[in-house]
Formats: C-alpha cells, sequence, structure tokens
C-alpha cells in the first residue's frame, strides 16, 4: 500500500552499462558469482538468530520456510524475513551516520544526517523485496541444468510495510539537475572480494525516472527502526526490482549526468547463456510473475480429507489477476480464490481445498496471472547464473491415510 501520492511503478527505464574489456572482464564475472565472499572488516554473518524451524541458512544468507507465513498476517515479521547479503551485517551508530549526495547531476552535492532524515515528509509503502536468485535450485531440480550462486529455493522474499522519505525529496534538496540521468546508491557493507578481485562496496546504478517515480529512503520496517540486517539505519527500498537494487545500508549516492556503471549491473545481475548474447542481457530490473503454496516441501496430507490450502502471489508487473491450481501434474487447473489486499510491489495472498482420494506422493502447481496478463509458464529459459525462476513449482507433498 502506497500512501501520500506515491505510485505504483508503471514501467522501467534500463541503464545502460559499459562493459570491461578482455579477459578480467569474464574473470570478473565468475569469481563475483561464484566465489566465497571474504569481508575485510566488521563482523561476518548475521546478527539475528537463524532458528530452523523459520529458516534455511545459506552461508551470509538466509532464506524463509514458506511454512513460517501460515497465520501470520500480510507482512513477513522482521524476525521471519529472508537475509540476503554478499558479506557480512555491518554494525552503523545512526548517531554518526551520514548520507552523502554528489556527482555532477547535482547543483548543491550535501549531505544529511539521520535526524534530519526523519524530519522530512516520509510515506509508507507495502513493498516485497526479492533476491534475483529466488528459485535457483528450481533450475537443477525441475530443468535439470546445473547453476552457480546460493542454492535458494522459493524463500528469497518477503513483504514489508517500509515507511522513509522519497529519494526525490533528497535529490531535489540537493539540486537535481534536468540533465540527469542515473543514481547509484552504495552500501556500507564491507568490500566484496572474490577469488582476490575486490569489487569494493556493493553499488547498483538506477534511471533517474526510476529515482523519482517511487523509491524510498526507508528507515522503518513494519514499524520498527530497520534491523541491522535489513539495512539499519537506512536502505532504499526500489518497488518491483530485484532486491539488489534496494541497497542496504546506504552511506552516499552518486547522480550523474551520464551512465553509471558497477560490477553489479555489467558483469552480475546479466543473463548469460546460450539464449542470450555473448555480453549477456540487458542489467535486470523488474522481477517477474510467481507463487508460492504456504506448506513445507514435501508436507504430508492425510486422505480423504479436505484440506484448506494456503499460498501467495506476486509480480514486478502488477497486481495478481488469478492464481489457478492443479493436483494432476497440470492435466486440469482450479481457480484459487483471493484475499486480503491486492497490491502491486507487494503480493497477494490465496487458498483453495483440496481433498485427496489417494495416498501416496503427489505434486501441486500453483499458476499466477498478472494485471498485464502475464501468465506463469512451465518453464523458465536458462541462464547460466540461475536468475529470475519464474516456472510454475512443483511443489511435491505426501497423502497419507489417516
Amino acid at each position: 500500500m502506497l500512501h501520500e501520492d506515491l505510485n505504483d511503478e508503471a514501467g522501467h527505464q534500463r541503464a545502460r552499462a559499459e562493459r570491461p574489456a578482455g579477459d578480467r572482464c569474464d574473470r570478473l564475472r565468475l569469481a563475483a558469482v561464484g566465489g566465497e565472499p571474504v569481508s575485510g572488516e566488521g563482523t561476518r554473518g548475521i546478527v539475528k538468530p537463524l532458528l530452523p524451524e523459520t529458516f534455511i541458512a545459506h552461508g551470509t544468507s538466509a532464506e524463509m520456510r514458506w511454512e513460517a507465513m501460515r497465520d501470520v498476517g500480510y507482512h513477513v515479521p522482521n524476525d521471519r524475513f529472508f537475509v540476503r547479503s554478499h558479506t557480512s551485517t555491518p554494525i552503523i551508530d545512526a548517531a554518526t551516520w551520514r548520507l552523502e549526495l554528489h556527482g555532477t547531476g547535482l547543483r548543491n552535492p550535501r549531505s544529511f544526517g539521520y535526524k534530519e532524515l526523519l524530519e522530512l515528509p516520509a510515506v509508507t509503502m507495502d513493498v516485497a523485496i526479492e533476491c534475483a536468485g529466488n528459485g535457483r535450485s528450481l533450475f537443477a531440480t525441475q530443468q535439470g541444468q546445473k547453476v552457480s550462486g546460493t542454492p535458494w529455493r522459493l524463500g528469497g522474499i518477503g513483504v514489508a510495510r517500509w515507511r522513509g522519505v522519497p529519494l526525490a525529496t533528497v535529490l531535489e534538496r540537493a539540486g537535481l539537475t534536468p540533465d540527469a540521468v542515473d543514481v547509484m546508491p552504495r552500501g556500507l557493507d564491507p568490500d566484496y572480494v572474490a577469488d582476490g578481485i575486490n569489487l569494493g562496496r556493493v553499488r547498483r546504478p538506477i534511471p533517474v525516472s526510476k529515482a523519482l517515480r517511487d523509491v524510498i529512503l526507508a528507515y522503518e520496517m513494519n514499524d520498527r527502526p530497520l534491523p541491522p540486517d535489513h539495512g539499519y539505519p537506512v536502505r532504499l527500498v526500489v518497488p518491483s526490482w530485484i532486491g539488489l537494487a534496494s541497497i542496504k545500508w546506504v552511506g552516499d549516492i552518486e547522480v550523474s549526468t551520464s551512465p553509471l556503471t558497477s560490477p553489479w549491473n555489467t558483469e552480475l545481475y546479466r543473463m548469460f547463456g546460450a539464449a542470450y548474447p555473448p555480453e549477456g542481457s540487458a542489467p535486470l530490473t523488474v522481477r517477474g510473475v510467481r507463487s508460492a503454496f504456504e506448506l513445507p516441501w514435501e508436507a504430508r496430507l492425510i486422505a480423504r480429507r479436505t484440506h484448506l490450502l494456503y499460498g501467495r502471489a506476486w509480480s514486478g508487473n502488477g497486481r495478481i489477476a488469478g492464481v489457478e491450481v492443479s493436483f494432476d501434474d497440470g492435466v486440469t487447473w482450479h481457480r484459487a480464490q483471493l484475499q486480503g489486499p491486492q497490491i502491486g510491489p507487494a503480493w497477494t495472498r490465496w487458498h483453495i481445498t483440496w481433498n485427496p482420494p489417494q495416498t501416496g506422493p503427489h505434486v501441486l502447481l500453483a499458476r499466477a496471472t498478472d494485471e498485464t496478463g502475464a501468465v506463469q509458464q512451465m518453464r523458465t529459459t536458462p541462464n547460466d547464473h540461475g536468475y529470475l525462476f519464474d516456472a510454475v513449482v512443483r511443489h511435491p507433498v505426501t497423502v497419507v491415510s489417516g
């Protein structure tokens, strides 16, 4: 939900990127995606407890278990929200934190302190943050394709209520020039180093048009100050785009009159593979349409008993228009009932009943359609790094006798 005249994203503009030349280009891409992050400062790891009943740990990241979302409401509680970090969570003192705005696209470069930011007009938004690699392990289990990177199943997503200052507000106060084209926020987490290559701190340019439309500098998550793992004291929230764009622990923002680049939009977070040109696709921006059951993987259900199955569906293109579920491997489909808020940049909850007649292994399928008419397909075009898996997920369950 978006208040105070910010609108849902109505399209996007992709930033142009320049690739580094020579062998270093390929080495950079492979090292950064497949290498083990090595932080040069701070404490490695995640601050909040990772209970096994709510998370699947993935090194410096943690995946939400979908079954942990049953009966907790529309928003993912802060203690259950997934964590995606390139290195480790930094501990930052808000009293000394500054946000530096600089670059050729500003007439009056300046900085803001934490208290200054809190005094500016604020907005509240319900927005999903989703890792671009969410569903990566399904390339292997459903399509037989080996990919590199964190083996997310489908729990690299969460919806929270974010409160903060529109990025447009601070850009205007810093004298945004009419010819500015890109803004690039940079985090304060440790440098990302892989196979001896230091890529620096995480940063990713976005077009000024997107920055002015609906991006916020968030300082609250679900009506509480941001937890350390989720960007305290301030992070970006970029509705409908891949999670990488929502830079955590933001410390400075460069604004430029020429296109900006970083390893995170030239060598990373682009599609590479047989279906794409040698230089890769354009940098990834908008997420696809997806759906998930609020069930354990390999859930056990009792035969000849009516079960009320719940799930959630979402799309970077807008609101969810419908969800269908199949209990017979896609032969027949049944319309699920949508419930609660239907918010474009967030997700929609749904439910359906099933009375399984036979014991044994079964596969449940959920297929969502968004307001643009985009429908989940049965297969996703392969890419080397397993980004944007948006095919129908084959959710295994076992039906047992009562």
